[in-house]
C-alpha cells in the first residue's frame, strides 16, 4: 500500500454567501487511480444539506479533487503539504506567523 495527500474542494452555499473548504486527507491506496476514487468517494458521502441556527439551508456540495500527490516514504517529518506565497507586505506576513505560532504555543 502507498500512501496519498488528496485535497478534497467543497462549495458551502447559503443565502448569505458562498464559500469554498479545502480539505487535506490522507488516503491509503495500492495506486494513484485508487487513491483519486477513494478520495473521490469521500467528498461524494460529505456532501450535505442542513439548516443553520438561523433556520437557513446550507449547503455542502462536493466539487472534485484539486490536487492527489504520493507520499513515500511515510516517516516521522516527511512533507505533506507545501505552498508558496506572496504577500504585498512581507512584514504583515511574518508578524502573523509568529502570532499564529504564539497562539500554538498557548494550547
Amino acid at each position: 500500500m502507498m500512501w496519498f495527500i488528496a485535497k478534497i474542494v467543497f462549495k458551502i452555499e447559503t443565502a448569505a454567501a458562498v464559500h469554498f473548504d479545502e480539505r487535506i486527507h490522507l488516503i491509503s491506496a495500492g495506486s494513484q487511480e485508487e487513491a483519486l476514487l477513494k478520495a473521490r468517494m469521500m467528498g461524494v458521502l460529505e456532501e450535505e444539506t442542513f439548516f443553520n441556527a438561523q433556520g437557513q439551508p446550507v449547503n455542502w456540495e462536493f466539487i472534485n479533487i484539486s490536487d492527489l500527490h504520493p507520499v513515500n516514504p511515510l516517516c516521522d517529518g516527511a512533507e505533506l503539504h507545501s505552498q508558496t506565497v506572496q504577500h504585498q507586505d512581507h512584514h504583515d506576513y511574518i508578524q502573523f506567523i509568529h502570532q499564529r505560532a504564539a497562539q500554538l504555543q498557548r494550547v
